[in-house]
């Protein structure tokens, strides 16, 4: 009993301390006029431009979060031709701006 006692003593510690802490503040900055087609994709290739059409960097996630295919476009065209058919997140930067969208290959 007084294990018991002393356990439902001890269990208000346990319950604090457990609040939301976030560590980045900062709205998220997005690659302007982002556009990726075709999605979903049946072919070897997905265009994706921005506005800028610099150089990006591309990123793409398998659903376990693996990267399965890691690119650095000057183009607005990207080789998926290595992905097997599944859903992906496809991650984009340019110039310190990122982008992160659905991607269907079929």
């Amino acid at each position: 009993m007084k294990k018991l006692y002393m356990i439902l003593l001890m269990a208000p510690l346990f319950t604090f301390g457990q609040e939301l802490v976030s560590v980045n503040d900062a709205p998220p900055v997005e690659v302007k006029g982002f556009k990726m087609y075709p999605n979903p994709a049946y072919g070897d290739e997905v265009y994706i431009t921005t506005e800028l059409n610099g150089t990006k960097e591309i990123q793409v996630f398998d659903v376990f979060g693996d990267v399965v295919l890691r690119d650095n476009i000057t183009t607005n065209t990207l080789n998926i031709s290595r992905l097997v058919p599944g859903v992906y997140v496809l991650q984009v930067t340019e110039e310190k701006r990122t982008m992160t969208r659905k991607l269907v290959v079929k």
